[in-house]
């Protein structure tokens, strides 16, 4: 049986058949998963010997490391000419991502996550998320105005994030808003570095982020492939089935991190990973050579955009009001709307 699947998951322009489509997602998930959980460790390290933080690393190593994954199946799926499935990998992983915070409420009982983690970094970082995503509905309010194809909402995106993280940064040099220490408040204190040289992290952080981009890759052609043999939308594929596959290794690193009780870095990385999410929106238009991606990906990608919108902003809630007693009001909000959005999409 492998000799026969394994021609049809090498690169090509024919769509691949259901069958090894659906293997090539069972081994991307083994990998990312595999990959997720050995790179939360290295990025703790890093954030430790840099004096960046967890948040700060968490959003900027560990959120882009892990979001590679779904950059790559998006920029499959738009250089293919599906527009919703280009746009609905990005949408769609911040949705599922967000849904992961309320999963690892689970895993840690001693309080509400948002209330141990709370960082003003990670209330920022959430803050720039509610703003990145806003600047799509402008592509859908003109979706025939472009500049080489590319929207001019989508080339603000990439400007409004690198000012989003020089905010970020400023706000931890600089704080003007703290937290309220609490005895459930959990401390990013630094720990002792491992006998591992600079150089040889540094190497093992670009080989996991590798394989991650490998595997992203897989999870783009292989959810077309579904596309093609089921008749499903690509928006459906591409906000349900792919980003699950694409963002486990939130889910992988958000728990890891959870178990170290490096919650910052944890909470961080998801938070981060929806930023990042946000650029690549712009990234999707980019790629998308068609036209105006917001244009042709019709009301579906709206749809998941307003979804994504009132997901953020109950968490940006959930991390300034820290509710204290178990999973938060943001923890069964948050679910609900994915659940929502889901249906909504498939009945479009």
């Amino acid at each position: 049986m492998l000799p026969q699947v394994l021609p049809a998951l090498l690169p090509g322009s024919d769509p691949w058949p259901l069958w090894p489509s659906l293997v090539a997602l069972l081994l991307s998930a083994g990998v990312i998963v595999y990959t997720g959980t050995k790179i939360t460790g290295v990025v703790d390290e890093i954030a430790d010997r840099t004096g960046l933080g967890e948040a700060i690393a968490g959003a900027i190593f560990l959120g882009a490391t892990t979001s590679l994954p779904g950059l790559v199946t998006l920029a499959t799926g738009a250089l293919a000419g599906d527009a919703q499935f280009a746009l609905a990998n990005p949408v769609g992983g911040i949705l599922i991502q967000t849904v992961w915070l309320s999963v690892a409420d689970i895993f840690y009982r001693r309080v509400n996550l948002e209330h141990a983690a709370a960082s003003s970094e990670n209330l920022m970082q959430s803050l720039i998320l509610v703003g990145l995503l806003a600047v799509p509905l402008f592509g859908y309010a003109v979706p025939n105005l472009s500049l080489f194809a590319v929207h001019p909402a989508s080339l603000a995106i990439p400007v409004l994030y690198v000012a989003g993280l020089v905010l970020v940064r400023q706000q931890r040099n600089e704080p003007m808003w703290e937290p309220v220490e609490t005895p459930d408040t959990v401390h990013d204190e630094p720990e002792e570095p491992s006998e591992r040289s600079a150089g040889r992290l540094a190497v093992l952080f670009l080989s996991l982020a590798v394989s991650m981009a490998v595997a992203g890759y897989t999870v783009g052609r292989a959810g077309l492939g579904v596309v093609e043999a089921t008749g499903l939308s690509g928006g459906l594929v591409g906000s349900t089935l792919t980003t699950g596959v694409s963002s486990m290794p939130e889910l992988v690193t958000l728990i890891a991190a959870v178990r170290m009780r490096a919650l910052a870095l944890g909470v961080g990385d998801i938070i981060g990973g929806n930023v990042f999410d946000a650029l690549q929106i712009a990234l999707a238009d980019v790629f998308y050579r068609q036209g105006v991606v917001y244009a042709d990906a019709g009301p579906t990608g709206l749809l998941l955009l307003a979804a994504a919108l009132l997901m953020s902003a109950l968490l940006a809630a959930g991390l300034l009001l820290r509710g204290r007693r178990g999973i938060g009001f943001e923890g069964f909000a948050i679910p609900t709307i994915w659940v929502a959005a889901i249906v909504g999409v498939a009945f479009l």
